[in-house]
């Protein structure tokens, strides 16, 4: 094992950007609420960063990539980052240091349950999330990402391929937001308010750098500066534009309009579902996978939500869950050997139905733990404080009432002046 200098420099930044990603989320979040809840879901977002850093430092690491126990979980070898260091690791990173790999990882845990946020936002209250996310990146993230990325996890060892998180990131979070939403009920409506971003030009720039930061997210996941990193940096972006093409054809047959948050509604539903293929499919393959999310997603979203009646408030599973869900079964259609040996060929370049089945495995296996284990997060965190914000809470704006803090303060002065 030596360091490569390209691979460090490579991995490092691919670290910055999915870190990046983190800020935009609570941007495009912070955007897509009521302007009297702006700092609170911004807020939750900023919280992982901080709470789930000390996780990951302290145990979450070495139970999610130490050495294996019953192809569950790992060990307690690296707690603290004992032996996390400077030299590589030849499982993870023959190339890089462990260190790097390490913050690379971290990422990707920091985000996961912000992304949950987004369903029980406006209603959830803080001390209530923070508990869920220790416990839920503590028994849901850290189980998950072993199986799956894990020397030795179960889902590693049948072969489900991932390349950066169709199942441990994208269905984890949006069928563990769907749970909370359910279990939290809906929103309290506030006289005729709709539901809708109050503003979109965050939406935007929260969105376009999580587009930015998600070349990192999947191309990172090469562990170098070679073929495998381009391979996942062109299906990224294509699925990306193929999304928001899909979600805005669909959105004019049935409501004959195109929105701007519907289109970045689009982008984001493909970015999500390359996510586990960015490196095992080819780049045709890439455009017909975003296409397909894109309208998918925009069905989850504007008639699955409405006939099922629950209140996912920012779509975190009419986006990731159901996203996630088709990236990862297309990844078991569209993988080609060819292009990464270490995945299979999928069903249309040879493989049958065989890859299917293991990519539908793991689909059924994320959905029942994360949403089970959810279920118990929340009722454990229920015996401690309120998960849900009053009626009062919620009509003077979470933002108040959980942080003493206004985000538009001359904003809101010149309103109550005025009306």
């Amino acid at each position: 094992m030596t360091l490569n200098s390209g691979d460090i420099a490579f991995v490092f930044l691919s670290t910055i950007l999915v870190f990046l990603m983190t800020p935009g989320l609570a941007l495009f979040y912070g955007g897509m609420v009521r302007k009297r809840n702006v700092l609170s879901i911004m807020m939750q977002s900023f919280a992982a960063i901080g709470l789930v850093t000390i996780v990951w430092v302290v145990f979450g690491y070495s139970l999610a990539f130490g050495p294996d126990h019953g192809h569950i979980i790992g060990g307690l070898d690296w707690f603290a980052l004992k032996n996390v260091g400077l030299s590589p690791n030849p499982d993870y990173a023959p190339t890089i240091p462990h260190l790097l790999f390490f913050m690379f990882q971290l990422m990707f845990a920091i985000i996961t349950p912000a992304v949950v946020s987004g369903a029980t936002a406006e209603r959830m209250r803080f001390p209530a999330f923070l508990l869920f996310m220790f416990f839920w990146s503590t028994f849901v993230y850290i189980p998950l990402a072993h199986w799956v990325w894990g020397v030795g996890g179960w889902m590693k060892n049948l072969g489900v391929m991932d390349f950066a998180g169709g199942t441990v990131v994208e269905m984890a979070s949006g069928v563990s937001g769907l749970v909370a939403a359910l279990i939290l009920g809906k929103r309290l409506k506030v006289g005729y308010e709709f539901n809708i971003p109050h503003n979109m030009p965050n939406v935007l720039l929260g969105g376009g750098l999580l587009w930015f930061g998600w070349f990192g997210f999947n191309a990172g996941g090469a562990m170098g500066a070679n073929g495998l990193a381009v391979l996942a940096l062109t299906t990224t972006q294509i699925a990306g534009a193929a999304g928001m093409i899909g979600w805005a054809l669909l959105e004019w047959f049935h409501r004959r309009q195109i929105t701007v948050f519907g289109a970045i509604s689009g982008i984001i539903a493909a970015l999500v579902a390359i996510t586990p293929a960015a490196g095992f499919v080819s780049t045709g393959s890439s455009l017909l996978i975003g296409f397909v999310a894109g309208g998918v997603c925009y069905l989850g979203v504007s008639v699955l939500k409405d006939k099922l009646g629950y209140d996912d408030a920012l779509d975190v599973f009419g986006i990731h869950g159901i996203g996630g869900t088709w990236g990862t079964l297309a990844t078991g259609i569209f993988a080609d050997i060819r292009l990464n040996p270490q995945g299979h060929n999928g069903l249309l370049n040879g493989g049958g139905i065989h890859p299917v089945l293991i990519q539908l495995l793991a689909i059924v296996a994320t959905y029942a733990f994360t949403s089970v284990m959810t279920f118990a997060i929340l009722k454990v965190v229920a015996l401690f404080t309120s998960l849900r914000a009053t009626d009062d809470e919620q009509v003077n704006g979470l933002d108040l009432t959980q942080h003493r803090e206004n985000a538009y303060p001359d904003f809101e002065l010149t309103e109550n002046v005025y009306i």
